[in-house]
């Protein structure tokens, strides 16, 4: 081939693999698939079972795998049967409870991890996700057993004052990062501590928090006019926190991918200097990144105890959502609809961990081992391209890149070649 003879273009499908090959979402759905085999290498090593036929493996092998067979599928058939539809249930209600159940715990995980994405993308790691839902219990959980207002008006105002306060909490900290400097991971951890305690604080004073005639430091019930209606009826836990949180992803897409705010979130988290330089104020994003983020977390509190813990709530009203987000966040690569996703896939580990656990007897520990692991191997591309034998993005970048000037200093020599010739 002479030097102005070009190489051949690559063929279609090798294209097509290529284009495949290098999308994010795809490393995801291959952490899931690694994460999975793991929790079933777990599942087989902790089952009795299997440890008593490896026992003889050499003399019967058979009995070994058909014990790891047994262990695993029976496992994630209770998985599927406690998370998705269970298909031996006397009627159809039944059979899709498990739907339902799995929707129910995804919706606060859904809303919270839209408020840790959104941060994500100015750059900001919004680690406060426990305080901030704390505070929107504390202002939801107020308005909802105190006030009198009418049915509906009262639910507005409720989600309304735990909206607010989470906002109000995570603005510390951005307004801290934006006049200070302050590190947003630092104060959000401080802020999750100082919530926790007052929080406590105003459980334990019957004019504030405490239900009356109560010692402990429990909340009043909410009252029924403030309650998240039912969606699907009494025999289901489904409530209307679902159709806030499909409006809530909904406007996280239209603020991000639309709007001019948007388009400085993502400015700012991909290079706050150059978007300084181009006439963006990155101090006052970084505020109204944190208030936003903050207002979605506290979606997720006002969620807990308008449609969930209805009957009154303590200091562990949370239930770990605030951390969980972050993995949700990580998992929805801070995309939308991406954490809407990871939302239900994470409501799914906790509606069916407790299925596994009563049905298989499976510790429901390694279904948070199965978290861990999607979360390691997510944060490390490059293995799970290595394990897959799938090309990567930069190598294919810095190869081309070699090829390019292999090309240029070929085509320069023969010019000069020709010159002094």
């Amino acid at each position: 081939m002479s030097l102005d003879e070009t190489p051949p273009p690559p063929s279609k499908w090798h294209d097509t693999f290529l284009r495949i090959t290098q999308k994010g979402w795809l490393v995801s759905v291959l952490a899931m698939v690694l994460a999975v085999l793991a929790g079933g290498i777990l599942i087989a090593v902790t089952d009795e079972g299997v440890q008593t036929a490896s026992g003889y493996f050499f003399q019967r092998p058979g009995d070994t795998f058909a014990a790891i067979g047994e262990s695993v599928g029976g496992a994630y058939a209770a998985f599927f049967r406690g998370a998705v539809f269970n298909p031996g249930a006397p009627t159809f209600a039944r059979a899709i409870r498990p739907l339902t159940e799995t929707l129910t715990f995804a919706t606060p995980l859904i809303a919270a991890g839209l408020g840790v994405a959104l941060a994500f993308r100015i750059g900001m790691f919004n680690i406060g996700g426990r305080g901030q839902m704390l505070m929107a219990a504390a202002g939801a959980g107020w308005v909802a057993g105190s006030l009198q207002l009418p049915w509906g008006v009262h639910m507005v105002v409720a989600v309304l004052a735990g909206i607010a306060a989470a906002a109000l909490w995570a603005g510390i900290a951005g307004l801290l990062k934006a006049t200070t400097g302050a590190h947003e991971v630092i104060v959000t951890i401080m802020l999750n501590y100082i919530a926790i305690y007052l929080l406590l604080f105003m459980l334990r004073r019957p004019g504030l928090l405490q239900a009356p005639g109560q010692s402990n430091p429990t909340s009043a019930a909410a009252q029924s006019t403030a309650v998240f209606p039912e969606l699907l009826g009494p025999q289901f836990n489904l409530h209307f926190g679902l159709v806030l949180v499909i409006l809530a992803t909904l406007l996280v897409w239209w603020i991000i991918e639309r709007s001019a705010l948007g388009f400085k979130f993502r400015a700012v988290g991909e290079n706050p200097n150059a978007a300084r330089v181009a006439g963006i104020d990155v101090k006052r994003m970084y505020v109204y990144g944190m208030v936003i983020s903050g207002a979605l977390i506290g979606l997720a509190g006002a969620s807990q105890v308008l449609g969930t813990i209805t009957t009154g709530f303590t200091v562990d009203i949370d239930a770990g959502i605030g951390f969980d987000a972050i993995t949700v966040a990580l998992l929805g690569r801070s995309t939308p609809w991406g954490t809407f996703a990871a939302g239900i896939l994470f409501g799914a580990f906790k509606a069916g961990g407790f299925s596994m656990q009563a049905a298989a007897q499976v510790p429901v520990e390694i279904v948070v081992v199965v978290q861990a692991l999607i979360v390691l191997f997510i944060a490390a591309p490059p293995l799970v391209r290595a394990i897959f034998f799938l090309p990567s993005p930069e190598r294919d970048r810095r190869r081309a890149e070699r090829a390019h000037e292999k090309a240029l200093k070929a085509k320069a020599d023969a010019e000069l070649q020709a010159v002094t010739k």
